[in-house]
């Protein structure tokens, strides 16, 4: 089986670990997180080393609000919205694809959440990403 990716909790994910790691993903990487600072600066990040999954993630917050969890593959990324059911009317009628609408309503709950998680393959898993992200924070 294959080593984690970030997996070593003495190494911090500096930007040219994640570029190493990124790949061909590096330009979808730069762009969306350009889409973020510019139309959210109110949002935070911070990289944490979690022992349960023993590799580090990346938590973006605004303010005491975790919008979204981030993890780093080979030759890609991905992002975990984590949405209440108040957020399924907004899901439902938003243009993101079928099957991440599919994959929200049939989704595992975790108490009163469910994971909506998007693999950033293409440039326009960033154009998803955005629409998740207004959804997520334009729900209380």
């Amino acid at each position: 089986m294959d080593q984690p990716i970030l997996s070593d909790k003495t190494q911090f994910p500096t930007e040219e670990i994640i570029y190493s790691h990124l790949g061909k993903a590096k330009n979808i990487w730069i762009s969306f997180f350009e889409y973020l600072h510019e139309n959210h600066p109110d949002t935070s990040s911070e990289w944490r080393y979690y022992n349960d999954g023993k590799s580090w993630l990346m938590k973006v917050t605004r303010k005491k609000k975790t919008v979204f969890w981030l993890s780093i593959q080979e030759g890609s990324f991905r992002i975990t919205f984590y949405l209440t059911d108040r957020a399924e009317e907004a899901i439902a009628n938003s243009t993101i694809p079928d099957e991440m609408k599919k994959q929200f309503k049939e989704g595992k709950h975790y108490g009163k959440i469910r994971g909506l998680t998007i693999f950033f393959k293409y440039k326009r898993d960033i154009e998803t990403a955005k629409k998740l992200l207004l959804i997520k924070l334009n729900t209380k």
